[in-house]
């Protein structure tokens, strides 16, 4: 009989978008890509939209990997930066720390409606999405199905954000995957619909290797971006309407990206790796 070992976790969501959190801070842990599956699996593991493992960090309070449910790993999501800078913030009794990550060092801090959390600069050039070949990342020459012509953003992770009249009239199930592997983007993509009313975004996400999830962090930073960009929205201040709740966010005058939303402990549990 193998022997068994269990570890502990964290089970948090910002607006629904779900995370399993494990503190490899004193033990280190190094999880396979079927394990990641594995636990993602929502009748025989925990199941998550996205797996943080907390580590160490020698230039931050402490360093964040993320891995997304197909096994992968990805540079940055807002939702589970807001989590982490709860958990952070809340165990060093402190009220503003510093997160690394694969696409860099972010900020968090406490606020009035949740944490807030610097996300970083907006990248919009076509290198830096990645696309496939040059061309205004405004207005991308690109057309499926109902979808046409997105605004590309990369916040740490790439996004192509399309606007619509009608968030829930396009099958977002069918398209995002088309597009997420279409060849245009060599590392795949992020992809969100968006409707704009005043200084509201009404947004519904594909999340790269993960699905339609209830909320994404830096889809809600690309998409404000994106708006802010095609001058649909005055400012540059915009409340960003996802299937799991608002969040607050800002394009500040130096570029990064400010976050502000809910971050919720759901339960904690262990399991057998």
């Amino acid at each position: 009989m193998s022997e068994t070992q269990t570890y502990q976790f964290l089970k948090m969501h910002g607006l629904g978008n779900d995370f399993v959190i494990f503190d490899a801070r004193e033990n280190d842990l190094n999880l396979s890509d079927d394990q990641v599956r594995m636990i993602a699996n929502r009748k025989r593991g925990v199941g998550f939209d996205q797996l943080i493992l907390l580590r160490n960090s020698d230039q931050a309070d402490v360093f964040m990997e993320i891995r997304n449910a197909d096994g992968s790993r990805v540079e940055a999501c807002g939702n589970a930066t807001r989590c982490v800078g709860q958990i952070i913030l809340d165990e060093k009794s402190l009220t503003s720390i510093s997160i690394e990550t694969d696409a860099g060092l972010l900020s968090a801090k406490t606020s009035a409606l949740g944490i807030s959390v610097n996300m970083g600069p907006a990248n919009t050039e076509w290198q830096a999405i990645p696309l496939a070949a040059k061309m205004d990342t405004l207005q991308v020459d690109f057309t499926l199905g109902a979808l046409s012509t997105p605004v590309c953003v990369n916040m740490g992770n790439p996004h192509a954000v399309f606007f619509v009249d009608d968030v829930n009239g396009i099958d977002l199930e069918t398209l995002g995957p088309q597009i997420e592997h279409h060849p245009l983007f060599p590392e795949r993509v992020n992809v969100s619909i968006a409707s704009v009313n005043g200084q509201e975004i009404r947004q519904r996400v594909w999340e790269r290797g993960v699905g339609i999830t209830e909320a994404c962090g830096t889809g809600a930073c690309a998409g404000a971006v994106a708006a802010i960009r095609r001058n649909m929205i005055e400012g540059r201040k915009a409340t960003v309407l996802l299937d799991g709740g608002p969040l607050e966010i800002e394009w500040m005058g130096d570029n990064s990206v400010q976050m502000t939303g809910s971050a919720t402990l759901a339960f904690k549990g262990e399991i057998d790796l």
